[in-house]
């Protein structure tokens, strides 16, 4: 159980740091990274990479992923393997990720699995941003999510090669945001389903908007019910030089295409701390489908934590266009590549965006797309 980190006096309990305090078996610990390309003329083929790398330790599991959205297709490289003991090694087969500078550079490689490849090297724009913790509860009193996180928004530089085509990835043009977050949430196997949850839940609103500008970045993260009870509301502006801001409680204005629930357009309206409006006006551009081929449910086949054997690896495509596919991306978490503009800036970043059953605010009265 000892390994590489024991060495360094950064112990939290009386154990070894491979073995975590909780023993619940959703207790995880990833990263999480998007790249987009911010071009003005990239036009409908648009490239959007999402990738991360999870460590599961109560299932004996780690595993990463490189998800690519080109025009209508989605491209996945998954990876598994059984956990070891140096953690200061992120690595799952051909994909490992290198910390460079801690909290500012960070660089991850996949070499060649069936065509594809990436040398990528990110590094922060502004310090990182520490989130409010987030708590969900079950049916009775056990989390189903309790975790910490931080995130950031930066830029990339390197080289991405699918079959054979390699993309300059550099860094005034592609940018993105990441975070890297510990605790429990659902992974692995499914656990038996126990008592129904009482009262049924009626519908889940999410919205993580973390936006890059010229002088600032933006952090944006609000969870509610289907009543819009707001259960998470946590708003940062972070300056170049470090400075801190909190921007209130905001509001919430986001038009979807008729009969759907993409968003087409969003205003946020947020305050600063002296008291003036401080408006977000988000274009969404393309977008990424987390839950076909990124792990974040929805998709059988690909879930965070799933032992898949030793040294697993395939290469999968998704063309978003499939029917078979269609009824399955509403039900999802959707990462949109954005274009925003705040106090007179342009910027980018990620519009992260789900509403699955009713939402008062936003009109949608069922899990249909039916809206007031």
């Amino acid at each position: 159980m000892i390994g590489p980190l024991d060495e360094y006096p950064i112990h939290q309990a009386p154990l070894p740091i491979t073995r975590v305090t909780s023993s619940d078996r959703n207790f995880y610990d990833r990263c999480y990274f998007n790249a987009m390309d911010t071009s003005e003329d990239a036009g409908p083929d648009r490239k959007m990479l999402v990738t991360g790398l999870g460590y599961y330790p109560n299932l004996g599991v780690k595993d990463a992923y490189v998800l690519l959205r080109s025009g209508n297709t989605q491209t996945a490289v998954h990876l598994s393997d059984a956990i070891d003991q140096n953690r200061l090694d992120q690595r799952v087969g051909r994909y490992a990720l290198e910390v460079v500078e801690p909290l500012q550079k960070i660089r991850i490689v996949l070499e060649e699995t069936e065509g594809m490849a990436m040398d990528l090297t990110w590094d922060g724009s502004y310090p990182v941003v520490q989130e409010m913790p987030h708590l969900m509860l079950g049916s009775d009193v056990r989390p189903t999510l309790d975790a910490q996180r931080f995130a950031q928004l930066g830029s990339w530089s390197g080289t991405l090669s699918v079959d054979g085509v390699d993309t300059t990835i550099d860094p005034e043009h592609w940018m993105g945001s990441r975070d890297r977050s510990w605790g429990i949430r659902p992974v692995g196997e499914a656990e038996p389903a126990g008592r129904p949850q009482d009262p049924p839940m009626e519908g889940f609103y999410w919205l993580y908007v973390p936006m890059r500008f010229e002088t600032f970045s933006i952090v944006i993260i609000i969870q509610e019910h289907a009543d819009g009870f707001r259960v998470l509301n946590d708003v940062t502006r972070v300056w170049k030089d470090g400075r801190i801001e909190q921007l209130g409680w905001p509001k919430i204005d986001i038009d979807y295409a008729p009969g759907t629930r993409t968003p087409t357009h969003a205003v946020l309206t947020c305050t600063a701390q002296d008291g003036s409006p401080v408006v977000v006006d988000i274009e969404p551009r393309t977008h990424v489908v987390l839950h076909l081929g990124g792990g974040y449910g929805g998709d059988p086949q690909w879930l965070h934590g799933h032992w898949k054997g030793e040294n697993f690896s395939e290469r999968v495509s998704y063309d978003l266009t499939d029917p078979a596919l269609a009824g399955m991306i509403p039900f999802g978490v959707i990462d949109h590549c954005a274009r925003a503009t705040c106090d007179g800036e342009v910027g980018h970043g990620l519009f992260e965006h789900g509403t699955f059953g009713r939402h008062d605010p936003s009109g949608f009265i069922d899990w249909s797309n039916d809206r007031k």
